[in-house]
């Protein structure tokens, strides 16, 4: 089925809960990780969540009687899953041990940027456009301007670079999050939920060795985990893969990957918030400036694109839309991002 005919058929109901989820429920999970991964070890988290949501969501499938084993869509599922789970997320997740959750959201909120550039097939658009190339230059200045603060003050806090290090594996990170949701895009084919089941469970499989291999199952001690940690963990499972990836999947096969990428506008906001108000983080202004300046230039990258929309004269091909529906919140004809 083409682009075109699925975001004919997508509801437009299902399309603002979907965003819905993923702008609230995504931006409250920088907390939540910080909550389980203080006392459950980042990739024996990783397996727990993904293992236990990819079983819960391939039971439903199989309910539904959707047909689970074809190797094509196995294969697909399984990069992606590594790509944006494994890589992307566990970045997160692995990060969160050093750095502060809030400062986390807002560091991830550069990935519009590289989302752009990652989107090879649609360079010649992004890159001769001149709103394009300027966000894109403010954007990466406020990347440097987080960067520095960030690794500078904490690095002086702590007195080791592990502060770097992790900056440095959450990039790694962001641009495998990035790659990985433009090849879900391309290249995802059959039910969205089938392959939202298959890339938690296969990525939740991966984090089992690398488990071994950090020694955290031989250390971990269960009943030492708290009963908040746990809940925090189930919230990430039901919440952030369950409700939240799941979306996160079926609006890259509905919407174009740039609209779906408005999502780490708003993420970071909650995740301020929520470490502010309720985790006692602090955000300096020289950070909050550089915050402000990535969501100026993502979303300077991203009217352009709205403005220059003509759906009725565009070709049609795979990436570009050519329907159009109104985006509730924000008044521009749009036509719907794999923790």
């Amino acid at each position: 089925m083409s682009l075109a005919e699925k975001q004919k058929q997508a509801s437009p109901l299902m399309v603002i809960i979907a965003f819905a989820v993923l702008y609230i429920v995504w931006g409250s999970t920088y907390f939540f990780i910080a909550k389980a991964v203080a006392y459950i070890p980042p990739f024996i988290l990783g397996a727990f969540r993904f293992i236990t949501a990819g079983v819960l969501l391939m039971l439903w499938c199989a309910f539904r009687k959707e047909k689970l084993f074809n190797p094509e869509q196995i294969k697909h599922a399984a990069i992606t899953g590594i790509l944006l789970l494994f890589i992307g997320n566990g970045a997160v997740i692995w990060v969160e041990k050093t750095l502060p959750s809030s400062l986390v959201g807002v560091l991830v909120a550069s990935q519009a940027i590289w989302l752009v550039l990652w989107d090879k097939r649609n360079w010649k658009t992004n890159l001769s456009n001149r709103s394009t190339v300027t966000g894109l230059l403010i954007g990466f200045a406020g990347v440097v301007m987080l960067f520095i603060e960030s690794a500078g003050g904490m690095v002086s806090q702590s007195g080791s670079m592990a502060t770097i290090v992790s900056l440095l594996i959450l990039l790694v990170g962001m641009h495998s999050w990035s790659g990985g949701s433009i090849y879900s895009k391309h290249h995802s084919t059959g039910s969205s939920t089938v392959n939202s089941a298959w890339q938690m469970l296969i990525a939740g499989l991966v984090f089992i060795p690398a488990g071994f291999i950090k020694n955290e199952w031989s250390t971990f001690q269960w009943q030492a985990v708290p009963a908040e940690a746990w809940l925090s963990a189930l919230y990430l499972v039901v919440m952030g893969s369950l409700a939240g990836y799941s979306a996160y999947v079926w609006l890259l096969s509905v919407r174009p990957v740039t609209q779906v990428s408005t999502h780490v506008y708003v993420n970071p906001v909650v995740a301020v918030l929520l470490g502010v108000l309720f985790a006692g983080e602090h955000m300096s202004w020289l950070q909050i400036v550089g915050l402000g300046i990535i969501l100026a230039s993502v979303l300077l990258i991203n009217l352009s694109k709205y403005r220059k929309q003509k759906p009725v004269n565009e070709p049609v091909n795979p990436v570009k839309p050519e329907g159009k529906m109104v985006l509730a919140g924000t008044g521009k004809q749009a036509v719907c991002t794999d923790c």
